[in-house]
């Protein structure tokens, strides 16, 4: 039988609303949707970050660098490429009447913006505020209580409000802020004292080039010809470092996560195609009888299988699409998103390639089961089932499943955590399809109950052609991802309400001079004689070199940072110490004395050294304010991160640092109930030119960005749920016939309708039992290993919260399983037996 022939009776056999099939559709249709609409939204966001790169920067190339201007030679080989735009950026205070608030201050010059366009509130396109006015964000202007037209203060100035911001260009390329901008004049901070040798401040240069010049060149003949410089460069490719890591790496997660709740939808997919080709077998059988081959069965029915796939994952494709734009609306505040229909072909050809794989994976079994049976096999499939050809389609699942690895690891930008994500999801199914086949073969050996409904509930979980194995692998899996993200979340949560109000200090504060540091303790103590408080040096610098003294490595000179080596990308914090800092722990070598006075010394943490590969006698050199300074490694440390306080990767010596130009910085905890606003207001009138921190702000803000992160996983995760509930009803649809035998049988024997639902409510709420005892075991074994073990955190869920999930989830299996054998109860007895 030719292609075309077999088409003709395929096409006739196959219903036009695919009756049979839809089991098959809806499971492709909620996997490839997903991976659809998670591909397109990461592919939009990261077009966007891409095409507004210059936007998004506010000009071709940036030049950051820490505690001090360019000076003429820097700053004249910038503008050797074009048009520059130069200012400054730090955390400062500022204050109206009885308000203060901890804000961004950015000074930008006449030029700025170079790109974009700066607009207001007012519907106003600005550039820098003229002299004695100011731009305030949103934010600032509510926490200060001021609107246009108002006056605040900030250092020893007075300014007026001139407009609120309603359109920052670059915003996104300024990074992470603690606390809303207030954009001044290039020349404010310098006159409100907030610019003094040692302050803690960025200086950025943005360069718009002339011609068609390729700023990454640029940028590389800059930190050549200036190496000690300390400069920490971007370009337009490279405008928002930190969005694009947090964008590819979330999009990959939520990638796989949608790849685990499609392969759940492929067992949904294995049992309809085996319903479906046994509600097939007379048809099969005729076939066969009137001169059909194997092979004609496989064209026939792989063609009606292939045309239902492709059009529950072209069906997929068209939501996934049409949902970016809700998506992009809801992280619109969050990142430069298209708002719009998005059409990203290498995200859809994804999706749709990794749909059509796990199809042929599930597929290709019992297709290949019904096509090597003869016709009276076939036709008493009935009393004699068929056997399982496991050879048969070892070829096509192994070709499915190695296309499905080869596409995820081919398309992942850290293949090593994707294989690690593939390991430990098949670990997981594993384990699931393991104890799905161990539950049945328990419940065939527990002693009967004694009640007929209870009996007969527990005998349907472990029956023959039972669904228990396979609802427990497809169910288990989306519960235990529920309760698996409801303890990581609560957990996180639970750390923050119990560590921080106890070990993180209520206020960071920035730049103390080192003259009136005793001022600042006596004002503190005054207000709040109870207050603890701790001071360090503050310095800036960066590693520029390390390792043996004879055979130093050059940053620069590294093609990739080696894995953990963080500390090493642009300027850190750098501190001096005679002592060994609070919650630090040296774990080898020796400290130095007190009064060391030799060479000068610096003290590493474990991890940075571990990282690259450090040994004590080393040499670390940075670059602190233009100037290369050498310091032998004397020790190792460990970092209590958990401290919240002031931690440093690079502690040195008293004599290496303390000649440099630096301010003081110090940590306030106060009393648990102590009020902060007049403190806070103290600190602003006495000491203008610091900046404070509030710690309850940051974690705020924080707790909003993980809320979003968590409510976008659990987003992906209900995509393996709603397709554990496909494969339920599609369990369901399969066993009706003999569901609907064994109803009519009850009934001629005299059981009630309200009996036969009790009958299928037992069932079901021990099927639910033992889901909510595998989901709970496991996903709660898996985020403890997740919170303790990776995030080192204390274990902490919210149990009333985890099981309120868990038995969310519970309830929704249990209704869908209800409805699913409603049909079952308007089954007529005598036609059902007349149907036999």
């Amino acid at each position: 039988m030719g292609w075309a022939d077999a088409w003709q009776i395929a096409r006739r056999d196959l219903n036009g609303r695919f009756k049979g099939l839809r089991l098959l559709l809806v499971c492709l249709f909620l996997g490839v949707g997903a991976l659809a609409a998670i591909g397109t939204l990461t592919s939009a966001i990261e077009n966007e970050l891409d095409g507004r790169g210059r936007t998004i920067l506010g000009g071709d190339l940036e030049v950051e660098i820490w505690q001090r201007a360019l000076n003429d030679d820097e700053l004249g080989a910038l503008t050797e490429y074009g048009e520059v735009s130069g200012g400054t950026r730090m955390q400062a205070m500022a204050s109206a009447g009885e308000n203060a608030a901890p804000i961004e201050l950015k000074a930008v010059d006449d030029a700025y913006p170079l790109v974009g366009e700066l607009t207001l509130t007012d519907g106003r396109s600005v550039g820098a505020p003229p002299a004695g006015e100011a731009w305030l964000a949103q934010g600032a202007a509510d926490r200060l209580g001021v609107t246009a037209g108002d006056s605040f203060r900030l250092g020893t100035v007075t300014l007026t409000v001139g407009g609120i911001i309603d359109d920052e260009p670059d915003r996104l390329g300024e990074g992470f802020a603690l606390g809303p901008t207030i954009m001044v004049a290039e020349a404010v901070p310098l006159s409100a004292g907030l610019l003094a040798p040692g302050s803690m401040y960025q200086s950025k240069y943005r360069l718009a080039l002339d011609g068609a010049g390729d700023p990454e060149s640029i940028g590389e003949n800059l930190s050549e010809t200036f190496p000690t410089a300390g400069f920490e460069i971007k370009t337009r490719d490279n405008a928002a470092p930190g969005a694009e890591r947090f964008v590819s790496r979330m999009g990959e997660f939520l990638t796989l996560v949608g790849l685990a709740a499609l392969v759940i939808a492929g067992i949904g997919i294995g049992g309809g195609v085996s319903s479906y080709l046994e509600a097939r077998r007379g048809s099969i059988a005729t076939l066969k009888i009137v001169g059909a081959t194997s092979r004609d069965i496989m064209r026939i029915y792989g063609m009606q299988l292939g045309a239902a796939a492709l059009i529950g994952s072209m069906a997929g494709l068209i939501v996934g699409v049409a949902v970016t734009p809700v998506l992009g609306f809801a992280l619109g505040a969050l990142l430069p998103v298209q708002t719009g229909i998005v059409i990203d072909p290498a995200a859809l050809l994804s999706a749709l390639a990794y749909g059509l794989l796990v199809a042929l994976v599930f597929a290709a079994p019992p297709l290949l089961r019904a096509r090597r049976f003869p016709p009276m096999a076939l036709m008493r499939a009935k009393v004699s089932p068929l056997a399982q050809a496991w050879r048969d389609s070892a070829l096509p699942v192994g070709l499915g499943l190695g296309g499905i690895v080869a596409l995820v690891l081919l398309s992942a930008r850290r293949p090593e955590l994707s294989a690690g994500f593939l390991v430990g999801a098949a670990a997981v199914l594993s384990i699931l399809a393991f104890l799905g086949w161990a539950i049945r073969k328990l419940a065939a050996r527990l002693p009967r109950p004694k009640n007929p409904l209870l009996r007969t509930a527990l005998a349907n979980i472990h029956r023959p052609g039972s669904s228990t194995a396979a609802l427990v692998t497809a169910l288990g899996f989306g519960l235990s991802a529920f309760v698996l993200l409801a303890a990581i979340q609560s957990s996180l949560d639970g750390n923050i309400e119990r560590n921080i109000p106890e070990r993180a200090p209520d206020y960071f504060v920035l730049d103390i001079p080192q003259d009136r540091v005793d001022d600042f303790t006596a004002m503190v103590t005054a207000d709040q004689p109870e207050a603890s408080i701790r001071t360090v040096p503050a310095l800036r610098g960066a590693i520029l070199g390390y390792g043996a003294e004879d055979s130093m490595i050059r940053v620069s000179e590294l093609e990739e940072l080696p894995e953990g080596a963080w500390p090493l990308r642009g300027e850190r914090g750098l501190t001096y110490s005679s002592d060994v800092p609070e919650g630090n722990t040296v774990t080898e070598g020796e400290w130095w004395a007190a009064d060391h006075s030799g060479e000068p010394l610096v003290s590493v943490d474990i991890d940075l050294a571990q990282a690259i590969d450090l040994e004590i006698g080393d040499m670390i050199t940075i670059g602190l304010l233009g100037v290369e300074r050498t310091a032998r490694i004397a020790n190792f440390r460990r970092i209590d991160w958990d401290s919240m306080g002031f931690n440093y990767v690079l502690v040195f010596s008293p004599n290496a640092l303390a000649d440099a130009p630096h301010n003081i910085a110090a940590t306030i905890d106060l009393p648990e109930g102590a009020p902060t606003g007049p403190l806070l207001r103290q600190l602003v009138n006495n000491f203008p030119s610091s900046s404070v921190i509030e710690i309850g702000q940051v974690v705020k803000d924080a707790r909003v960005i993980l809320e979003q992160v968590g409510t976008a996983i659990l987003a992906a995760a209900s995509v393996a749920v709603l397709a554990g509930l496909a494969v339920l009803l599609g369990a369901i649809a399969a066993a009706r016939a003999s569901r609907t035998y064994d109803t009519v049988v009850l009934r001629v024997l005299g059981a009630s309708r309200r009996q036969v639902l009790l009958v299928q409510l037992a069932e079901y709420v021990l099927l639910s039992l033992v889901l909510a005892a595998v989901a709970l075991a496991l996903g709660t074994g898996l985020a403890w290993l997740v919170v303790v073990q990776l995030f080192e955190f204390d274990w902490l869920p919210n149990w009333t919260q985890v099981l309120g999930v868990l038995g969310a989830g519970l309830a929704l299996v249990v209704g869908f399983a209800l409805a699913g054998s409603l049909p079952l109860l308007r089954a007529k007895p005598a036609s059902a037996l007349r149907a036999l």
